[in-house]
């Protein structure tokens, strides 16, 4: 099981390398992370975002729970989140997140996806979104395992 992060992008950059290091030796299964990274598509606009959703579909598996990142998604609290995930873990299902291109991705992603999650109504840099990412599983790891790590 565990969660498979599929980022549209270049290799984590080294402020982050670090800062995504640090939550990913904390990870235990089934919150571990492993990353595959797609190129971004040499196109622009909506023939780029058709190219990377295709690499995109590609690689999910028929039977992952799919969060998709997308800022026109649910925001949610860290308990809820970790309730989402510990429901896909007990339905023994792999937890595969989708984190898309400049472009964002077409809506055949959205809707294959199981739960469209916004950070927030901001925008982010992706290299952020990333490190964000792996914190907040952290965080979901240890609300579901009743640690303290979070704070009501």
């Amino acid at each position: 099981m565990g969660v498979r992060v599929f980022a549209i992008g270049k290799k984590h950059e080294s402020w982050v390398t670090d800062g995504i290091a640090r939550y990913e030796q904390r990870l235990r299964k089934p919150f571990d992370v492993t990353w595959q990274l797609l190129p971004h598509s040499a196109r622009e606009g909506e023939a780029a975002r058709a190219e990377e959703s295709d690499r995109l579909l590609a690689k999910l598996d028929r039977d992952a729970f799919v969060v998709l990142l997308d800022e026109r998604g649910r925001n949610v609290d860290s308990p809820e989140l970790a309730r989402t995930l510990q429901g896909a873990f007990d339905s023994a299902r792999q937890v595969a997140v989708v984190i898309g291109g400049a472009y964002g991705v077409d809506d055949r992603v959205r809707q294959r996806a199981n739960f469209v999650w916004s950070l927030s109504k901001l925008v982010f840099p992706h290299q952020l979104v990333r490190l964000i990412l792996v914190e907040q599983l952290y965080r979901a790891q240890e609300i579901a395992a009743g640690r303290p790590y979070h704070h009501v």
